[in-house]
């Protein structure tokens, strides 16, 4: 029977871009394996597991964008994960994984499918291949670690992993006994082998924690199993045994099977050979843009899938067309871009502008009568991540982002297949994380020119982060700054959504570049961008007047566009009665977000709640005639008069926002309302609060963002 550790599982390293539609186990000999499924119809491609060091999660950056186009399959190897932990070695055999595979197929109705393995894994693909042909449409075999097939690399010394050594340092932790004393240490050493591109730490740190998620007694069983594979005629025998179609593709500076090897097995398979230059053992996650790619026209040329219907238009026949990827993080960024679209149009009649968007942007998108490419649908949503990660508004920005890698390649692939299918006269991507940063990681992918926008540059470290966090952003920030300066034709246009003194004195870290002079020098300066006029509203008195409002003190509370403000805002809510004792008279509209539930926020009484689609503080609609407006939104009001019970009060208005000296709010439009109220531009703080949101001048900002993008 089997026998589990203490705990069975996978960490959490990020939001998943896809949950399976459906799951299960198998159980062989008292084993049970978890398997998962994704995606309907076409081809089937199962993700087989490698060494049990790591769980199915390592094929993160492949499942989305595969699952779009195929069936795909995936399961925990025996050893980690939600699979068990046997403790005999001998259930660690290559045939007992093999078993398994079968097993998995099985359970999931599949009758056969292309097989993908890395290292160990790609070992698995073939005895599959040789021993079960009819199961196996084609392999594809990424950094095979075929045993004894070649030489190790001659930087990969070899010590014994049996009996106790004298040292520790390089492959030498490679030993059971320094396993059992230093488990994290190994990994740590381990990983960074596999992983020696720069740049590599949120891959690393991964693999640490699926590494974690097993133990080293486990790993130890794994060791102590067959592969199969003793010696080189065995190996080679197992090679030329396949006959299906077989990719091989390897990293030029793999450190633990060396290129010849995956070379060596192209040759024996009859195979083609992919050579990845400058990277290692583990292009998967290192390199996905790539690896999907092949992997995708594999599967494709062996299901012989019917041709599809495209249409070409020759170049002076096509509709001027620009692709605008709008962030959603924050409903800033959707009103600022459509009045960037709108600018555009009116520039160049006739120009199309298809938005490649998720909510809560689609929502201002729709009101607008704006295109929102189909494509939108099957985007990963970035906006729950952040909701996610902030918990009771404690957001660490650059972890959160660091944490978001799974979502934004798999955006970035749709992105990918949406410009590889259709024909753009201009990309533009503001704060598109994904689009910008796999375009400098693949430059030969971009086709069309690109604009891209910000309000923030790189990042910053805070005290409270230590020495990791500093390594950390000063690493990202070194990256950043290498992909612009190789690939200077990437972007067309860099634009600043501000000015320059919002740019943060200091530098990017140790030995890199001042932010505020490499900033100027790589980015055009486009002041705010409002969407509207500032001119087009009344005066403050007047203003009041309409909304209801005399010479009494009214304060607004704004949290921003997005739902990670909702703790913040109850907080403030239930401090109001402190405030009002020293402030006589005082009124208060509270102002939320499209994703914040009004009715979620206790409003005390002597206060007004208004619903919103956007934080005065935060966005900025465009400018619309007031008649527009009229009728178009409710209010949730009360003041020290009303009565308790009746402190929601619903009621129609033909006004715009109430504004006031410190702030405005916008209400939230029903169906079919194409607007929304003007905020003044006094009141635009979104670009220069985020760029200075780590400056000492603002403690508890500091306190509160630790990690605040740049």
């Amino acid at each position: 029977m089997s026998t589990t550790i203490g705990h069975v599982g996978r960490s959490d390293t990020g939001s998943p871009a896809l949950l399976p539609g459906r799951k299960g186990f198998v159980e062989r000999g008292g084993v049970r394996v978890h398997w998962e499924a994704y995606g309907e119809g076409g081809p089937a491609i199962l993700l087989l597991p490698t060494w049990s060091i790591v769980h199915s999660r390592h094929w993160k950056s492949q499942i989305p964008y595969l699952a779009r186009r195929f069936r795909v399959l995936t399961f925990d190897g025996r050893g980690n994960g939600l699979s068990d932990r046997p403790d005999e070695p001998a259930a660690y055999d290559l045939a007992e994984f093999a078993h398994d595979a079968v097993a998995v197929l099985a359970a999931a109705g599949i009758r056969s499918a292309t097989l993908a393995g890395t290292s160990m894994g790609a070992v698995l693909a073939l005895q599959l291949a040789a021993r079960h042909p009819d199961l196996v449409d084609a392999a594809f075999l990424i950094s095979p670690s075929v045993p004894a097939l070649t030489p190790p690399p001659p930087d990969r010394p070899s010590f014994s992993f049996e009996d106790p050594l004298d040292i520790d340092e390089g492959w030498a932790k490679y030993n059971r006994h320094y396993w059992q004393r230093d488990y994290r240490g190994f990994l740590e050493f381990f990983f960074a082998q596999i992983f020696c591109e720069p740049h590599s730490t949120k891959q690393i740190e991964d693999s640490v924690s699926f590494g974690l998620d097993t133990s080293p007694e486990t790993l130890i069983s794994t060791q102590l199993g067959r592969w199969g594979v003793a010696d080189r005629e065995a190996a080679e025998s197992l090679c030329r045994s396949v006959r299906c179609p077989v990719v091989v593709i390897h990293g030029s500076e793999d450190r633990l099977s060396g290129f010849d090897r995956g070379a060596r097995v192209a040759e024996l398979t009859g195979g083609d050979l992919v050579r990845l230059e400058g990277s290692g053992h583990s292009p998967a996650a290192r390199d996905p843009v790539h690896v999907n790619l092949l992997l995708r026209d594999l599967v494709e040329r062996v299901a012989e899938r019917p041709p599809r219907t495209r249409t070409w238009a020759r170049s002076l026949a096509r509709t001027k067309r620009a692709l605008f990827v709008s962030s959603p993080i924050g409903l800033g960024h959707a009103w600022r871009d459509v009045a960037i679209a709108d600018e555009l149009r009116r520039q160049m009649p006739g120009l199309e502008v298809h938005w490649l968007a998720q909510d809560p942007v689609t929502t201002v998108l729709r009101a607008r009568g704006e295109t929102i490419h189909p494509a939108s649908a099957e985007l990963a949503s970035e906006a729950l991540h952040i909701d996610r990660e902030a918990g009771e508004h404690d957001l660490h920005a650059f972890q959160a982002i660091r944490r978001m890698d799974e979502i934004l390649c798999a955006n970035f692939m749709l992105f990918h297949d949406v410009v590889e299918e259709e024909q753009y006269d201009l990309w533009i991507g503001d704060e598109a994380w994904e689009v910008d940063y796999f375009l400098h990681e693949n430059p030969e992918r971009k086709t069309a020119p690109y604009a891209w926008l910000t309000d923030f540059v790189g990042f910053l470290p805070l005290p409270a982060g230590g020495e990791r966090e500093a390594f950390l952003t000063a690493d990202y920030n070194a990256e950043m700054i290498e992909h612009v300066e190789r690939h200077p034709t990437v972007r067309d246009r860099a634009i600043f959504v501000g000015e320059p003194e919002d740019i943060v004195p200091g530098t990017f870290g140790p030995g890199l570049p001042g932010i505020r002079e490499w900033t100027e020098q790589h980015y055009r300066f486009a002041g705010y961008v409002p969407g509207f006029d500032p001119g087009s509203l009344p005066d403050r008195a007047a203003l009041r007047r309409e909304l209801g409002y005399g010479d009494e003190p009214l304060c607004l509370v704004s949290v921003g566009g997005s739902g990670v403000g909702a703790p913040l805002l109850r907080r403030v809510i239930e401090a109001l009665p402190l405030v009002r004792a020293r402030v006589p008279g005082l009124r208060t509209v509270a102002v939320s977000g499209p994703r914040i539930d009004p009715d979620s926020c206790h409003a005390r009484r002597g206060s007004r709640y208004a619903a919103t689609c956007t934080s005065c503080t935060g966005t900025s609609p465009p400018a619309t005639s007031r008649s527009s407006r009229a009728g178009s939104r409710r209010r949730w009001s009360s003041s020290p008069r009303d009565d308790p019970s009746s402190r929601f009060r619903s009621r129609a208005t033909s006004s715009s926002a109430c504004t006031s000296a410190t702030g405005s709010t916008a209400t939230r439009p029903t169906a079919g309302s194409t607007t929304k109220p003007p905020t003044p531009r006094r009141l635009r703080t979104q670009s220069r609060t985020r760029s200075r949101a780590n400056r000492p001048t603002c403690r508890s900002t500091r306190e509160r963002r630790r990690g605040q993008p740049r």
